[in-house]
Order: C-alpha cells, then structure tokens, then sequence
C-alpha cells in the first residue's frame, strides 16, 4: 500500500508526460490510497483540462468515473490537528499536507511527483522515480 498524490492520479487519464511513470508505480503497488481530498482536485484537474479544450466532456467524465473506480474505498479521513502540525513545521500547503498525514498514519510512503514534498518530508515522500528504483 501506498499514499498517492492528485497528480499521480490524474496522470493516468489526463495528456501528460508522466504518465508511463504513473502505470510503472501502479504496477509496482495497485494498492492506492489518498485523502478524500483527491476526488475535489482531480475534478479541479478535470475542469482545467475541459476548459482549456484539451479533453471534451465524454473523455472527463469517463476519466472521473474510471478512477473513481480505481480509488473507491481507498480515500481516507485525515486528522486537522496532524495535518496543521505538518504545515506548522514545512512550506507545504495544507492540502499537499494531507497526503503526508495520512502516510505517517498509515506508516507507508507517499509517492508524489512534487519535489517541494520529497523536499520537505523525505523520510515519507518519494518521486516516482525513486520508488520504482527500491
């Protein structure tokens, strides 16, 4: 089991350049996690996406149905008080601070494509290209 990111997520359905990385760590470990935060920023992806006319609405809502597929029963709560511990003590946001409370909870890594994370919590957050190195 491991804790994923949004954007780990999203780069299985959106146009992107990570997305061969995404499918290596999915076959690596299929067993994702997130908070439930990821389902309002992948929408928000989603949106970004549509708006900018790079994916029409049947390619959106299938990309949101299909990984709401893959994630169902895989989003967890997460506790406020850890999260805003975490962000007391780093330069992460609240939100990417979530995904680091609940790897810390679960006592597994979370795999991000954000380097700030890596930075920040190194003991708990990896790039893919690292965790598919181990």
């Amino acid at each position: 089991m491991i804790v994923v990111d949004t954007n780990v997520i999203a780069s299985l359905w959106v146009p992107n350049d990570m997305d061969e990385l995404a499918y290596s760590v999915l076959k690596k470990d299929p067993e994702w996690v997130a908070p439930v935060l990821w389902f309002s920023e992948f929408r928000n992806i989603l949106a970004l996406y549509l708006r900018r006319e790079v994916l029409d609405l049947a390619s959106i809502l299938q990309a949101m149905q299909e990984a709401e597929q893959l994630m169902h029963t895989r989003a967890w709560e997460v506790n406020s008080v850890q999260v805003l511990s975490l962000v007391s003590r780093s330069g992460c946001s609240s939100y990417d601070c979530e995904f680091v409370a609940l790897a810390k909870d679960l006592g597994v890594q979370m795999v991000t494509f954000d380097r700030k994370i890596c930075r920040e919590f190194p003991e708990i957050a990896v790039h893919p290209d690292d965790f598919l190195v181990v």
